[in-house]
């Protein structure tokens, strides 16, 4: 009994795998006879996983079911799915954030202690609240179907200034950075790759059609576009420092680090208020130049006689 039910197990493991096995394949990965298959096969069904029949090559796939079965998962994928549900429970996306916790409850009930502990240590990446704006669901959902399918998508979009207008893109991928998503996509209008923050776009469906992916951009592109252009203010600053002290004081999607010489910086970021621009910039810890724009330049002016200020006298 014990036998057959470790076999069963190591059964729909292997077709939880994408990709459509052969009789004769699982025969031999569960070191049984092709009879044996056939009946372990119609155990799983009974117990309500979705077992496809694949004509022409006398196999077997798992397929989508009227309900949801329970699924098998390794120790990476474990803890994987562990962190991205408590990511979720902090509330990126809106709705989810009571399903994400009792999901994780149950996942954490049966993780073996070795699992559980390391879950623990990566706690931190995903247990605070990202402060962000939330994402609907179904605007998630639909945009990551279109970048899988490589589906045209039209979508009413709100600039950061308020304004609005209706865009036509190719999407490539969805970017997630802690506090916001965002859309890399090519602007058919702009003819040119741009970053659409996520909150800010209300899909038009049908989608489509079909078209080709274009090169994918390279990562300065990307991170570029997620680290200023989404926001109401834009900034470049010169820090008078190498690019790779620079970069380890600013994650890929903060800021955009471009080197000019061994010893000057070009750092391009953006922010929803000239505030925290000019905090971040005080956090940095190194000499810096703004170039733009010139109105960060009397924020960091006000903010420094305003911190002057709050000194006491000696």
């Amino acid at each position: 009994m014990i036998e057959t039910s470790a076999r069963l197990l190591k059964l729909l493991s292997l077709l939880q795998q994408p990709k459509e096995w052969s009789g004769t394949a699982l025969a031999d990965e569960l070191g049984v006879g092709i009879r044996t298959v056939r009946r372990d096969v119609d155990k799983l069904r009974n117990l309500g996983y979705p077992v496809d029949a694949v004509p022409g090559v006398a196999g077997y796939r798992l397929g989508a079911g009227a309900a949801l079965p329970p699924l098998l998962l390794d120790d990476e994928e474990a803890v994987a799915v562990a962190v991205g549900l408590r990511a979720a429970a902090t509330g990126t996306v809106a709705g989810t954030e009571e399903s994400s916790v009792r999901a994780l409850t149950k996942l954490e009930q049966v993780l073996p202690s070795r699992l559980r502990y390391r879950i623990e240590l990566l706690q931190q990446i995903a247990v605070t609240p990202a402060g962000g704006p939330s994402v609907q669901p179904d605007v998630l959902l639909a945009v990551a179907a279109v970048c899988r399918d490589h589906l045209r998508l039209r979508f009413d979009y709100r600039n950061h200034d308020g304004t609005a207008s209706t865009r036509t893109t190719e999407p490539h991928r969805l970017v997630h950075t802690g506090r916001r998503w965002y859309l890399v996509a090519w602007d058919l209008d702009r003819d040119d790759w741009r970053t659409f923050r996520l909150d800010r776009l209300e899909p038009r469906i049908p989608t489509g059609p079909r078209f080709t992916p274009r090169e994918v951009p390279d990562l300065a592109t990307t991170t570029r576009g997620v680290a200023s252009g989404a926001y109401r203010h834009q900034a470049r600053v010169l820090v008078h420092a190498p690019a790779e002290q620079v970069a380890d004081r600013y994650g890929p999607h903060v800021a955009a680090v471009t080197p000019l010489d061994e010893a000057t910086t070009l750092v391009e970021t953006g922010a929803d208020s000239l505030e925290h621009l000019a905090l971040y910039l005080g956090v940095l810890g190194l000499p810096f130049e703004v170039q733009s724009p010139p109105e960060l330049v009397d924020c960091i002016r006000e903010l420094t006689t305003r911190l002057a200020a709050a000194i006491p006298a000696s």
